[in-house]
């Protein structure tokens, strides 16, 4: 029997300073889980003390970082990454970051939360934006490909291991053979598993970041995949 207290939803905020926000709002509540998911979208710290996982959509990073930082934010999500799952999309990405490379003049601040350098529209520019279909482990049937959608996308330069950090799990991998010829910089073997610029999305320990833009597409298995996989988990840590 289900005791009288027990939780019945899960509460997941959406930094709504700039970008992709309302996108990521409608896919999440689209979903079928087994918990009902309560959108908050943060605007001032208040609004992320109420959350139990964050997500910082795609947009123009150093945007969302500057007014992440008028707004009082920034030291409040980097004390809230230690304990809940956050997951960056495209610009959140470089956000969730651990260093940044091809940042605007005056840098790019981090939260380093996962341990990864990465580059600032590491595929180009606008014009060279692109889709592609991608083979993503653990994905509600996930021998069906994901389509990702690709603008002024970062590019995972250099993962950071460390002993007293959780291990990085890469969950997809582009071919270099989907890349445009505009873009196509990778000319090592189109099946290394060692270059980490093919890596689009990846794990390390609750949170979650993707290069790409799942909010932009109609295929909302991303969403539940980071409630299932990363936030109810942490519910119960």
């Amino acid at each position: 029997m289900q005791q009288s207290g027990a939780r019945q939803d899960v509460t997941v905020g959406i930094l709504a300073l700039q970008g992709a926000f309302a996108e990521h709002q409608v896919m999440f509540q689209k979903l079928n889980v087994k918990r009902k998911v309560v959108i908050v979208l943060v605007r001032v710290p208040e609004d992320l003390e109420k959350c139990d996982a964050l997500v910082i959509p795609g947009g123009e990073s150093t945007t969302i970082a500057l007014l992440a930082r008028l707004a009082g934010l920034l030291e409040p999500m980097r004390q809230f990454l230690k304990k809940k799952p956050i997951w960056g999309t495209c610009a959140g990405a470089i956000l969730l970051s651990q260093a940044v490379e091809g940042a605007k003049k005056g840098g790019q601040e981090v939260l380093a939360g996962i341990s990864v350098k990465i580059a600032r529209n590491g595929w180009g520019s606008q014009v060279e934006s692109f889709e592609a279909d991608l083979e993503v482990e653990g994905l509600r049937e996930s021998n069906r490909p994901f389509h990702g959608v690709f603008i002024r996308a970062p590019v995972v330069l250099d993962l950071r291991h460390s002993l007293t950090e959780p291990p990085i799990q890469v969950i997809s991998r582009i071919s270099a053979s989907l890349l445009p010829s505009s873009v196509g910089s990778l000319d090592e073997d189109d099946t290394d598993p060692t270059d980490p610029r093919t890596i689009v999305a990846l794990r390390q320990g609750r949170h979650l970041l993707t290069t790409f833009h799942p909010e932009l597409t109609k295929d909302n298995r991303f969403h539940e995949y980071f409630i299932t996989d990363c936030v109810l988990p942490s519910l119960s840590d």
